[in-house]
């Protein structure tokens, strides 16, 4: 009968343990790598991310501006950190496969009751003959001790492949904070440069407006024109001198947002005025679609994410399974220090093994479960949304490169043609053949014009920063 009642009972655990390990079904998501074959038809696998920015921006002051930031700059030196921790995360994950062994040494005193079990047998015990056991005892430990979890289910494994593919993750995280911050400085020099132009532009013509003024005023005196035309052309003076001071503020900041970038208070920017003048390219390698995936340090980041994600999914479907444990201990102990010495009646030692199943907490381990596969399928969209987004960028821009390259060439010729008319109106205005406002108002547009010009300059120049940081350009 006992014996029935013994199989009954280990019948009974072996199906609590079997309910335990029994995993809840996932709907898992698998992710899509498939991008075009090709951007606009073009199959050249050349690539200008595969450049090193150095090489790309052939600007000295440039290059000098952006390796000060590289040293410098704040955020970046934060994501250094940040790779730092991961790594430290690495390691501590590498640890626990180990066994932890550490040392005791411990002193203490104890008194008992005499009638106890324990104090009826100190007091009849003899340590040497006629020597009773102390009272109070006292207690002297010197050992080792030891515990390893046996990692049966790869759930420790897979805890350290998760954290080293998010420090992988970190050094792209890195190298995107990289591309992106070589593209702000890069950005921000060509608006320097676009902004020395248009003061230089706002200044020639403050010029032309004085000049023009002057002439006004000695017609005025001559009677062959009226106040109303002087107060006209003192105002458009004024008003010009007034952009001079708005774009000065520009430059300013711009400078200064630079100097943020690298790191150091506010200071002058060295630049070379003169590049803004040369020609921007406008035929660039993008290579093809695929190779997205392995130049664009976000879409690399999301992948290791996605991995890590996959990873931490086994990790916690690994605590639904029995954990196997060892411990051990070794040592001396006694109730006084000179007795440790003596082998081997003071060594101690124990070694023990253990299985642990859930049983109670399913649900909270049913919750880590869930939540690890919903981060799971979370990565996946996230990692194909990095793909998409990166397409989608280099599509712009070469649309972007090919629709200024036009515009640009139109505004040219438009301020070419204004150019003509400023000289024209002022030679008919000098022999009175042409109205003060025409005048003023060729002025006001040939200005804006080259203004415009210049901006169109500006963004064809960010364009093809622009390019080369979405290709994937810029961090090695």
């Amino acid at each position: 009968m006992l014996k029935n009642h013994h199989k009954i009972l280990g019948l009974a655990f072996l199906g609590m343990v079997y309910t335990s390990c029994k995993v809840p079904a996932i709907v898992e998501k698998k992710e899509n790598k498939n991008v075009p074959a090709s951007y606009q038809g073009n199959s050249d696998t050349a690539n200008i991310a595969q450049m090193k920015w150095k090489e790309f921006f052939k600007d000295q002051y440039l290059s000098n501006l952006i390796d000060t930031a590289l040293k410098n700059n704040q955020e970046l030196n934060i994501t250094l950190q940040e790779i730092e921790i991961a790594r430290n995360e690495v390691r501590a994950k590498k640890g626990e496969l180990l066994p932890s062994v550490g040392v005791k040494v411990g002193a203490g005193l104890e008194k008992v009751g005499r009638y106890t079990s324990q104090g009826a047998g100190d007091a009849s015990t003899e340590i040497d003959k006629g020597k009773e056991m102390p009272e109070p005892l006292p207690d002297y430990l010197a050992g080792l001790y030891a515990n390893w979890e046996v990692d049966v289910w790869h759930k420790l494994r897979n805890a350290k492949k998760s954290a080293y593919a998010k420090y992988l993750s970190s050094v792209e995280g890195k190298n995107f904070v990289t591309t992106a911050l070589v593209a702000e400085i890069a950005n921000s020099y060509y608006e320097l440069l676009a902004l020395d132009k248009q003061l230089e532009m706002v200044r020639q013509n403050i010029e032309l407006q004085n000049n023009a003024f002057n002439v006004v005023k000695i017609q005025k005196e001559a009677a062959r024109t009226t106040e109303l035309a002087v107060r006209k052309f003192e105002a458009e003076v004024l008003n010009s001198k007034s952009l001079e001071y708005d774009i000065l503020q520009k430059i300013t900041e711009t400078e200064n947002k630079i100097n943020f970038l690298l790191g150091r208070y506010p200071q002058h920017v060295d630049r070379d005025k003169s590049g803004f003048d040369q020609d921007v390219p406008t035929n660039f390698k993008t290579g093809i679609p695929s190779q997205l995936l392995a130049n664009r340090p976000d879409i690399k980041q999301a992948e290791l994410d996605l991995l890590a994600a996959k990873l931490d999914v086994k990790v916690a479907k690994a605590q639904f399974y029995p954990s196997f444990g060892i411990s051990a201990a070794f040592g001396f102990q006694a109730f006084n220090p000179s007795y440790l010495v003596k082998f081997p009646e003071s060594m101690l030692y124990s070694i023990a093994g253990d299985v642990a199943a859930p049983l109670i907490n399913r649900n909270a381990i049913k919750a880590t479960y869930f939540s690890a596969n919903a981060k799971q399928i979370q990565a996946v969209y996230q990692y194909e949304r990095s793909i998409l987004n990166g397409y989608i960028e280099v599509a712009n821009q070469l649309s972007g490169i090919s629709n200024l390259e036009k515009s640009y060439s139109l505004k040219s010729k438009q301020v070419e043609a204004l150019n003509q008319s400023i000289n024209i109106s002022n030679d008919l205005f000098k022999s009175t053949r042409a109205d003060y406002l025409e005048v003023l108002m060729t002025q006001r547009d040939a200005l804006e014009a080259k203004l415009e010009l210049i901006e169109t300059k500006k963004q064809q120049l960010n364009a093809m920063v622009k390019i080369y940081q979405a290709l994937g350009g810029g961090w090695n």
